[in-house]
This record gives structure tokens, sequence and C-alpha cells, in this order.
């Protein structure tokens, strides 16, 4: 399994989809509706998200092998170093381990400061440079403590994420050369709203990858979220840093939602699948964003 996901990783079409357990203590529900909608016969693998901004959810752990179960597909299961300290990340990673989830997004994680739960605290033992180092000695044959391990990993496959758009493009430049040196074999990218845009990322992973110590090349994966809303497009572009949304886009919503709801969603579809193609045809490693409204990730995908 993970053999030829790494081979579409680096030399073929890869296209994975995000998944976002909800507050429940199933992650059933969320499984049915992937394979109702046959989503696992248009994409390469999954994620799952960890607690993100700090709201509980069903563990990421747990979700990534139910999916591989269900899909035989991998999933890229998310860590946050918000939630753990360096004994729980080896722990988590070992017992993952066994039950073949290896493919680990490793995130700094949300502030606890947007925690639904009064009386969290973040952890942050380190940020997700700390958890690329783990991986890396894990997979060594031994712990933090330089304890070798009784029955070693198989190797895990560490991933990692970067902004997709900043204002001084040195300080995204050694961001990004940061995380391939500590390790990351695949980089996700915020959402890219501009081939443009992509273009200067492919060229900075290049020149990471050119400053590496690793043989094995870093491969950039391009974040891509659809929207479909006016208002959605202003907050992204207003409020979450490291994300680009052109003036064109949102002045295209604010014409079409002038007309109607029905004419906004139209537009801001054939804008976001537009851009897919595009970026398909340019760089072929892209990883959906939608927030687990799947019916849309299969119009896309269709």
């Amino acid at each position: 399994m993970f053999d030829t996901f790494l081979d579409k990783l680096r030399h073929g079409t890869y296209i994975t989809l995000e998944t976002t357990p909800s507050r429940s203590a199933a992650f059933a529900p969320t499984i049915d509706k992937i394979a109702a909608l046959g989503l696992e016969h248009l994409v390469d693998g999954f994620s799952t998200t960890d607690n993100p901004l700090a709201k509980l959810k069903y563990n990421a752990l747990f979700a990534a092998m139910s999916l591989q179960n269900r899909f035989g597909k991998p999933v890229l299961a998310t860590m946050s170093m918000r939630d753990r300290n360096s004994i729980a990340l080896q722990s988590d990673l070992l017992g993952a381990n066994e039950a073949n989830v290896r493919a680990i997004l490793a995130l700094t994680g949300d502030s606890a400061h947007y925690s639904d739960q009064p009386h969290a605290k973040g952890v942050f033992e380190g940020n997700s440079k700390l958890l690329l180092d783990i991986i890396t000695t894990l997979n060594s044959g031994t712990d933090m403590a330089e304890q070798k391990l009784l029955v070693p990993v198989r190797e895990i496959y560490p991933f990692a994420v970067i902004d997709s758009y900043a204002k001084n493009a040195t300080a995204l430049q050694k961001k990004l050369s940061k995380k391939v040196a500590h390790g990351a074999i695949g980089i996700i990218s915020q959402p890219v709203y501009d081939p443009d845009n992509a273009r200067q990322l492919l060229e900075m992973m290049a020149e990471a990858n050119g400053l590496s110590p690793h043989p094995q090349k870093c491969v950039l994966i391009l974040g891509f979220f659809p929207i479909t809303k006016l208002r959605t497009a202003r907050f992204l572009d207003e409020n979450v840093p490291g994300i680009h949304v052109p003036s064109a886009w949102v002045e295209a919503l604010e014409t079409a939602a002038a007309v109607s709801p029905e004419e906004e969603y139209r537009v801001g579809f054939e804008l976001s699948k537009n851009l897919f193609e595009e970026l398909k045809a340019l760089h072929p490693k892209i990883h959906i964003m939608t927030a687990n409204q799947f019916e849309l990730a299969k119009a896309i995908l269709s």
C-alpha cells in the first residue's frame, strides 16, 4: 500500500482528500458517506485532522486506521504538538505503527486559546520540527533517549505543512527549507488560488531540496480548498495567515452574490474547478480540503 502511495507521490498523479472527524464517539458515519459517493475510487489517499482549532474531535490516529481498513488506501494521520509531549508522541507513533498508520502529518497545532474545552492548555514541548525529528529517530531504531527499540518500527513517513503565501518570501523560503532539512518527504501547502503562486512555491521547493542533507527529494503538495461563497473568500483572505485569495475571485463572487445564492455557488464552483484543472496540469500533487463537504469534493474530481 505505502510503496504505491510513495511512487504516486514522487512520480505520478497524487490526489488526497482531507477528512475531519466530528465531536462523536463514532467515525463510521463519515466513512459511510465517503463510500456512498465512491470517493475512494477518485483519490489516492486520505488525511485525518487532529482537533483543528483546538476543538474536541474523534482521534485522528484511530480515524486513519478505520479509513485504511475500509478502503485499503493510505491515510495521513495528523499529529499536533499542542496536545502531546515527546513521551506521548513517541508512544502514539509506536502504537499506530503496529496498526499500519505510518504516514504522519506533523503540525505545531492551533493555540488552545481557540478551544471549546474551557480548561484545556497547550503542551507545545516543541513545534512540528520536533515531531519530524522524533520520526527520524524512531525510524533509526531508537527512541529520543537513544534507547534501542525492542521491536523496531516499520518505516514512518513524515509530512509537514507550509503557508502558500507570504509578503516576505524569504521568510517563507526559510520555513520550507527547515522542514525539508528535518526530514519531511512531502509538504502540503495552505490552499493555493493562483497558478503563479503555485509556480513560486515549486521554485522554493527546488531551492530547499538543493540545500537539503537528505538524498531523497521532498515533494510539494498543493493545498486546494474550493470556494463557493463570497464570505468564505473574504474570510480566508482577511483572517487566515498564509493564504491569499486574488481580488478577481472576490470581485466575481461579489457580482454573483448580488444576483442570487445559486449564481454565487455556480461562479465559485467554476472558478474552483478551473483552478483545480490548472493546478493538476501544472503539478499533479494536490491535497483537497472541503471541510467534509464530500459532495463538493466529488463534483470537483468528477
